[in-house]
């Protein structure tokens, strides 16, 4: 009886074991690496929010690493700034990659169906694409 309540509420197999991150494999179809797939809301939260943090940490050291070499000549103040900026980008990639999991475990949790380890991973390459893009003044072209 405990394996059709588990199948009726959730698409997920019964020998289901979350994959480990990032579990990425080769998208084109091949007998090289078999596909990883996330059933639960909370394995896609967490695959989403994490993939956010590393994006969000990268683009962040970046600019951090830009705005220490500009003002090298202030070496007394300018250390402080990879500090601010890691831990802007961990509470920003927190907030977003916690939206974007939450809404895709509720919708993918909703249909019964199954992703792709690759869909967090592109979720949050969209949010920092969101992030560099909101960064530019758009004064002129309106």
């Amino acid at each position: 009886m405990a394996s059709f309540i588990q199948r009726v509420n959730s698409a997920a197999p019964p020998d289901y074991v979350v994959p480990g991150f990032p579990s990425l494999y080769l998208p084109v179809p091949t007998y090289l690496a078999e596909p990883q797939y996330l059933y639960f809301p909370t394995d896609i939260w967490r695959f989403t929010t994490i993939w956010t943090l590393l994006f969000f940490g990268a683009v962040h050291m970046v600019v951090a690493a830009w705005a220490c070499i500009v003002q090298w000549r202030n070496w007394k103040v300018i250390w402080i700034a990879p500090l601010v900026y890691a831990a802007m980008a961990g509470i920003e990639g927190l907030i977003a990659g916690s939206v974007v999991g939450g809404l895709l475990g509720g919708v993918y949790q909703t249909g019964y169906f199954k992703m792709s380890t690759w869909i967090p991973f592109v979720w949050a390459l969209v949010n920092a694409m969101v992030l560099i893009l909101s960064s530019f003044a758009i004064h002129g072209g309106l």
